[in-house]
């Protein structure tokens, strides 16, 4: 057992000193770890050549068809909105919201943050939003600790539930089940999170004296509609719900009860300039295209859903014990909302036809480092689940931590973040194990639902201390040499928030189960 645990193990040891010590693109890192899976399926676990290539080969397929496509359909969106100068009105009118920077701060980095990081993810929340707030005076190192906090607890929503759906799809579980669980893990953090956040920008505890009240707004106004989206409406919408909640109840907040102390006053306000209802509306209209589309198409609706959802095609992919069927949606899925959202908006932003293609063929060269990366993690997770090498990884865990094992598994969650610099692909290494461990100790289904989700919730915490997340937020500010400062700080968060995640887990688990 201990050869098969050690041979089990290896992708995941590569990966660690792929990425951490040789320093790798992750691309390059996880096209090893297929590799390696699969000589180590065929040569340890007994596969056979065809068996291994077409596990392979479903992975890539259910990374292509709707991972990619998700992300394509994400960031074309974002970049199309920069093209035609719509994130710049949305900026504009942001900034105008309020002259005090802790206000600002927590529309910009946890409101406006975390609804880039739900709609579009990998990066643009820590980037845009520091960028922000550096640029109407906030310290820079400043402004990228308080993206990196909020967007810590956001990032399992990222690419409209991204983590989430993925996790769900590899673990068998519902989707909805897994957003609920993983919103309600992460509730005692999110609620804290904006109070942290101002007083990290403030560096005092001096600085929440006047915004406790839009702290708890914030705070609330994303948790609360984040349940309630996740369980009626799935993973999808989770995120979304929560964000454009909370930026709305901040923003009107703000506008009904002003705050102002000379202190974090805005030094240099530029000259407010009016910003005409449609030119507003037109510069929302894909985000808003994107969430009625959501809505319109999710189980809320049936009649069309149960439609639209007949636009399907299953095929048999891989071909050993334990097969079944992988299905396309070619419409009820998010790829193919965001993207039609996207083109309609852009028609009506005035771009055109080859200005599109033109953002597009942009957007997806850019990626495809991205794509590769996908497509060789989720070959390799898809390898070692049929190989029995996840099986095997579980009940050795399961061996050495007995019923203490949900207590480590955010733990586990947040490692597979810190590794790879992602909440999906950390779903995507860890999740079947996360949900065979808890079988493996005896948890009912909804108990091994709930072990499953504390991947995704792990995975939001590991991602405080992800060195590509601090890169982009040094990128975006055009700073240097500041890396391991940033990091100092984010591993004093980690530690504790881990720790509270081990327990809610732990705790949880017999309650959870015997409540549903």
């Amino acid at each position: 057992m201990d050869t098969l645990f050690f041979a089990a193990l290896a992708p995941i040891i590569w990966l660690i000193i792929a990425l951490i010590g040789l320093k790798l693109p992750a691309f390059q890192a996880c096209t090893g770890a297929l590799i390696i899976s699969l000589l180590i399926a065929i040569n340890f676990f007994g596969m056979t050549y065809q068996d291994t290539f077409t596990a392979a080969l479903e992975g890539a397929t259910m990374a292509v068809w709707p991972i990619i496509w998700v992300i394509i359909s994400a960031i074309f969106t974002y970049n199309l909105s920069v093209f035609t100068k719509g994130m710049d009105t949305i900026k504009e009118m942001l900034n105008s919201v309020s002259t005090d920077q802790r206000v600002i701060v927590l529309l910009i980095a946890w409101g406006f943050g975390g609804f880039l990081e739900c709609m579009s993810g990998f990066g643009t929340a820590v980037a845009i939003g520091a960028s922000m707030l550096a640029s109407i005076g906030i310290n820079p190192i400043a402004a990228i600790s308080v993206c990196l906090l909020a967007n810590a607890m956001q990032s399992s929503y990222g690419s409209i539930g991204l983590p989430l759906t993925t996790l769900a799809q590899l673990t068998g579980f519902e989707g909805a089940q897994i957003a609920t669980f993983a919103t309600v893990q992460l509730a005692p953090l999110v609620l804290i999170m904006p109070f942290l956040m101002i007083v990290t920008f403030g560096q005092s505890l001096k600085a929440l004296k006047g915004v406790v009240a839009v702290c708890l707004v914030a705070g609330l106004g994303f948790l609360v509609p984040a349940i309630g989206a996740g369980y009626f409406m799935g993973a999808g919408l989770a995120g979304v719900a929560g964000a454009i909640f909370s930026m709305s109840l901040i923003i009107v907040y703000a506008k009904f009860f002003p705050v102002k102390d000379p202190e974090y006053q805005i030094q240099s306000v530029a000259e407010e300039t009016k910003i005409s209802f449609d030119k507003g509306l037109k510069a929302w209209l894909p985000f808003i295209l994107i969430f009625v589309f959501l809505i319109l198409t999710s189980k809320l609706v049936p009649p069309v859903n149960e439609f639209l959802s007949q636009a399907k095609t299953s095929i048999a992919i891989y071909t050993g014990e334990g097969a079944g069927l992988y299905t396309f949606v070619w419409i009820v899925t998010p790829g193919t909302l965001i993207m039609t959202a996207a083109v309609i908006s852009g028609f009506v932003q005035g771009a055109t036809v080859n200005d599109m293609l033109s953002v597009l063929s942009r957007t997806i060269k850019t990626m495809i480092p991205t794509f590769i990366t996908m497509i060789t993690i989720i070959a390799t997770a898809r390898v070692m689940g049929y190989s029995g090498m996840i099986t095997t990884m579980a009940t050795t865990t399961v061996a050495a931590t007995g019923a203490f094992y949900p207590f480590i598994s955010p733990l586990i969650g947040a490692a597979g973040s810190f590794i790879t610099g992602s909440a999906t692909t950390s779903g995507v290494l860890f999740g079947k194990l996360q949900a065979d461990s808890a079988l493996a100790i005896g948890a009912n289904e909804i108990g091994q639902s709930w072990v499953a989700a504390a991947n995704a919730a792990g995975a939001c915490v590991g991602k405080l201390i992800s060195p590509q997340s601090i890169a982009i937020g040094v990128a975006a500010v055009g700073i240097r040499g500041v890396e391991s400062q940033i990091m100092n700080f984010a591993l004093k968060v980690f530690l504790p928030f881990i720790i509270i995640m081990g327990c809610i887990i732990y705790f949880g688990l017999p309650v959870v189960e015997n409540m549903l």
